[in-house]
């Protein structure tokens, strides 16, 4: 290939008989380098995008969830949880009851889930640094249960960081019939009193939908005792992660799902997934498009280089090696636009991360972020780079082998 190569970097930076070759072959880079730049920064964002969301799900969710294939809650004392809870890796093991009810305070109500943990709770996730108010982290004292609502929920009930009327929760029996002469018998009724404090996920699930209590009481409410709806896992600095979520897989089999941070909000970064792949699929149509430009220039290339290719064979250059020139003319002109873009894509990038160039609105606090979040990602440089190159390929084989059987026939 050195031959063919030799010729078409000759034939790429030489001057033509028509000058217009030379125009359209810069444009056809150009075009490449601003989809490759647009495809770079487009994935880029929606990176940063999920990256953002995750971080703000790591300060509710655990690292690693474990949850009954079939039926809401398990045995609290079942064999395989304990084995679990046992592994050397696991740092800290919170058991959870959560289910839905209904709070009222004063003339307000609402349908929330009301998520039980243990005191650790703390321990295993970073849920002090996301609480609010005049307060502390607090589930229970001296008998009395204490209820951390989301921000949202706590401004649909106006209850403030600290509500100086307990919270009323209504959880529905788990046994007998429901008396519709007598329907408040049907419900379990409990009170939640204020730590002072509210939690901020700044998620619209967690925010509007949940309170944090102590174990005991969801237990009591739910009528749970001694069981779990799940078991939540932090595990020790260092360890193989993937090795541990494995060895969890094998010790509870199909009893039992285990999820990391991801799965557990599989709905969210799926329709986030969805969104990056249609992103990249509508760009690398612009990229096809901006390809076209190839085709005319190595058309054009080919019929001005006739004379050239008769003088090629003659000095006993075979057809394929012919054919060859054209097709590196074409890969070269895409690889130096994708290269450009790559470059000038990760730098916008950067000067994103560090400047935050474009905002996200006019006034600074009115989104979580104040730029767009930017994250680059090498599989996603890689997979631009790979593309480019497979679109160039089909843009310059078609010319190239449709002129040049005219040619050497």
């Amino acid at each position: 290939m050195r031959f063919p190569f030799f010729v078409a970097r000759r034939y790429l930076f030489s001057k033509k008989s028509t000058n217009v070759i030379n125009v359209i072959s810069g444009i056809s880079a150009v075009g490449v380098a601003v989809a490759t730049m647009a495809m770079v920064v487009a994935l880029s964002v929606f990176n940063g995008f999920s990256d953002l969301v995750a971080s703000l799900f790591t300060n509710f969710d655990p690292q690693l969830q474990i949850t009954p294939v079939e039926g809401k809650t398990a045995p609290a004392d079942d064999p395989l949880l304990v084995q679990v809870k046992e592994l050397p890796q696991v740092d800290v093991a919170t058991e959870c009851v959560e289910d839905q009810a209904m709070v009222v305070y004063r003339d307000r109500q609402a349908m929330v889930t009301v998520k039980g943990v243990e005191d650790n709770f703390d321990r295993l996730t970073h849920i002090r640094e996301i609480v609010q108010g005049d307060g502390r982290f607090e589930l229970h004292a001296a008998g009395m249960h204490y209820g951390i609502p989301g921000i949202r929920l706590a401004e649909l009930l106006g209850t403030g960081y600290r509500y100086d009327q307990p919270l009323h929760i209504y959880a529905p029996r788990r046994e007998g019939q429901l008396d519709l002469n007598s329907p408040e018998e049907g419900f379990v009724e409990d009170s939640l009193y204020s730590p002072g404090v509210i939690f901020s996920v700044m998620q619209q699930k967690y925010d509007r939908g949940y309170i944090l209590t102590s174990i005991g009481f969801a237990r009591r409410i739910f009528d749970q005792q001694g069981m779990l709806s799940s078991l939540e896992l932090r595990l020790k600095a260092g360890s193989d992660f993937e090795a541990v979520k494995s060895r969890i897989k094998q010790i509870v089999g199909t009893k039992y799902h285990v999820r990391d941070r991801y799965e557990q909000q599989d709905d969210t970064f799926r329709i986030m997934k969805v969104e990056k792949l249609i992103a990249y699929i509508f760009l690398t149509f612009i990229l096809i498009v901006a390809c076209f430009n190839i085709i005319g220039s190595l058309s054009m290339l080919i019929i001005d280089k006739r004379d050239d290719v008769q003088t090629l064979r003659a000095l006993g250059a075979s057809d394929r090696q012919v054919t060859a020139i054209f097709l590196l003319e074409g890969w070269l002109i895409s690889a130096i636009g994708a290269v450009v873009g790559i470059v000038v894509g990760l730098l916008l990038c950067w000067l994103q991360q560090q400047f935050g160039i474009i905002a996200l609105g006019q006034s600074e606090g009115s989104f979580i972020v104040n730029a767009y979040p930017v994250s680059v990602h090498p599989w996603d440089v890689v997979l631009v780079f790979v593309t480019v190159l497979a679109v160039s390929f089909l843009s310059a084989w078609y010319p190239v082998h449709h002129f040049a059987r005219r040619l050497l026939t």
